[in-house]
């Protein structure tokens, strides 16, 4: 039996869930627009595999409806104690682990990832997880990013650092945070059908919330990042000051990564 879980690489620290819940409210437009491709979904029974402190549980919650179900599957018990707080009734959270999930073959009409396969890796065995949850002709729906195109200007030394240490840290914990290139190809190798390729990318400036994005995902790397000697604790610290001074500007702005949106239909 396949007893591998991945290996996600961010820590959960003081913050994180304030972190991602700032994350998913910057890429909810882009989200809802994907959820409007696949048509009605009222009634539909659909599960958010790694949905972390919400994913998009509440979205997914508002196209269902009433008569529909959402469930919520993460390993962090503490970002789902965070998601039941102000959770819909048609909404519910289990921990579980995204590889092996348990839960019964062919029960959703939707299973989504977002941000999943590229940072725990091994998405041919997410896909075939993914792919044995979905009823017949149900959907499977990835989105992950390509970090090349995090990119700042004017440019800084101080950025361009971190930049380089947080795709290390990824790359040594086996994940790839630029899967967006290849995420088409790798569902319509897992058998899907009428697969469908979507792309987006966010612009940032300093007055947008998502301004933090590189220090903070830095910060959830720290232990990593520290331990490959990318940086020593007091030089992390100083740079990431260094950092945030020039994020602050107000002619400074970055683009995100780019987000790559992927979903296909089961036999």
């Amino acid at each position: 039996m396949n007893t591998f879980s991945g290996n996600y690489p961010i820590e959960h620290r003081a913050g994180e869930i304030e972190r991602l819940c700032v994350q998913s409210k910057a890429m909810e437009p882009d989200a809802v627009t994907m959820l409007e491709r696949f048509g009605s979904m009222a009634g539909w029974v659909c599960l958010d595999i790694g949905c972390g402190p919400g994913g998009i549980t509440d979205l997914l919650s508002a196209r269902v409806g009433p008569m529909g179900l959402v469930i919520g599957l993460d390993m962090n018990a503490q970002f789902l104690e965070h998601a039941r707080r102000n959770a819909p009734r048609n909404v519910e959270f289990r921990v579980g682990d995204a590889y092996r999930s348990g839960l019964p073959a062919g029960t959703f009409d939707l299973v989504h990832l977002r941000f999943v396969a590229s940072t725990a890796g091994h998405p041919e065995q997410l896909l075939k997880e993914a792919t044995r949850l979905v009823r017949p002709g149900g959907l499977v729906a990835l989105q992950d990013p390509d970090a090349s195109t995090l990119k700042c200007f004017p440019p800084h030394q101080a950025w361009d650092r971190l930049h380089s240490a947080y795709m290390e840290a990824f790359k040594t914990a086996g994940a790839n945070i630029e899967l967006a290139r290849k995420l088409y190809f790798l569902v319509h190798q897992a058998g899907l059908r009428d697969v469908q390729y979507r792309t987006a990318l966010l612009g940032v400036r300093s007055i947008d919330p998502m301004i933090d994005y590189l220090p903070s995902m830095i910060e959830s790397l720290r232990g990593t990042i520290l331990r490959l000697g990318l940086f020593t604790e007091d030089d992390l610290a100083a740079t990431l000051t260094e950092c945030r001074q020039h994020l602050a500007k107000p002619g400074t702005a970055f683009t995100m990564f780019t987000l790559a949106q992927v979903w296909g239909r089961t036999a």
